[in-house]
């Protein structure tokens, strides 16, 4: 047990690995390249942490849950967000705690949530991957949805896909790892894509 941070990574105790979690809220930057040692080009997202820090640990004896209460520094207001955990995490968080990135390391598996880019109002082709039809001048049946029931029960079952919003969703986005993590910028660099536009504010954390 010698040497071990609370903010850790993963330490070895009684043969069992044990992860620590690690949060962050954050603003998408960009998408970009980089190499790495062997050359091998990556695709990552740039990340930067916003400033925020731990408001309350919620025990799941009082509340019905394990969560920890993240307080977020805005421009002009005072947001606070949640992260669900399957434990306590009075252990590994203290009330008062600034989220930074120097707590996370390369090689780290995170979990990504964010909000998808709005597409405004779509039709069934674009929406739910529809089949055009025939493309002939008398078919009339171009991109239009076609049937969406029977005769009975007289009335248009709930679930049917058919032309509506797309996008502006919640979408969470796992096994991303760290490739890189600047303390100086406050900013990570996690591999491919993560939902939402740039500028958009994304959660991640280890689980």
């Amino acid at each position: 047990m010698d040497n071990i941070s609370p903010r850790g990574g993963r330490f070895q105790v009684n043969c069992c690995l044990i992860m620590v979690m690690k949060i962050l809220i954050g603003k998408k930057l960009k998408m970009t390249r980089i190499f790495d040692k062997d050359g091998v080009e990556r695709s990552v997202t740039a990340v930067e942490a916003k400033p925020a820090e731990v408001l309350t640990i919620i025990d799941e004896s009082k509340s019905g849950y394990n969560a920890v209460k993240v307080k977020i520094q805005n421009r002009k207001k005072i947001k606070m967000t949640e992260f669900r955990t399957d434990k306590v995490a009075s252990g590994e968080f203290k009330v008062g705690e600034k989220l930074e990135v120097s707590s996370f390391a390369v090689g780290d598996k995170v979990m990504v949530v964010g909000k998808s880019k709005g597409k405004g109002f779509a039709g069934a082709i674009k929406r739910h991957g529809f089949s055009s039809g025939p493309q002939t001048h008398g078919s009339g049946h171009h991109r239009r949805v076609g049937s969406i029931g029977s005769m009975f029960p007289q009335h248009v079952l709930k679930g049917q896909k058919m032309p509506g919003r797309m996008g502006n969703d919640r979408v969470t986005v796992k096994n991303l790892e760290i490739l890189d993590v600047d303390p100086a910028h406050n900013i990570i660099l996690i591999s491919g894509a993560i939902p939402g536009s740039n500028g958009s504010e994304v959660m991640v954390s280890t689980k």
